[in-house]
């Protein structure tokens, strides 16, 4: 699931009717490991709802890639709360594309 968000929000940042709002989001990389992840995905989540209130091409695809980064979120905090392991507490590689893109 989270793969899957990061290449939804990647192609919304390349579409040509998303691309101008999406550049002041940042790109998407989750680490289910990681445990900045929850409050990064808090921030990201608020920053696709202003989209909604500035009325920036808000989309379905970008409603869509904000309700399933809600869903991921409430999966982690929720469901999976007891469960969770963070392995890593390093920020700043959530800011960079991970090595298995081979970027």
């Amino acid at each position: 699931m989270a793969r899957e968000l990061e290449e939804q929000a990647a192609l919304l940042k390349r579409d040509p009717q998303t691309s101008h709002c999406m550049a002041s989001i940042p790109d998407l990389y989750i680490d289910v490991h990681n445990e900045c992840i929850m409050v990064k995905m808090r921030i990201y989540i608020s920053m696709v709802d202003g989209l909604r209130a500035r009325r920036c091409s808000y989309t379905r695809e970008v409603r869509r890639l904000g309700v399933t980064v809600r869903q991921l979120y409430i999966i982690m905090s929720q469901k999976c709360h007891g469960d969770l392991v963070f392995t890593v507490a390093d920020c700043a590689a959530l800011e960079r594309p991970p090595a298995r893109y081979g970027k």
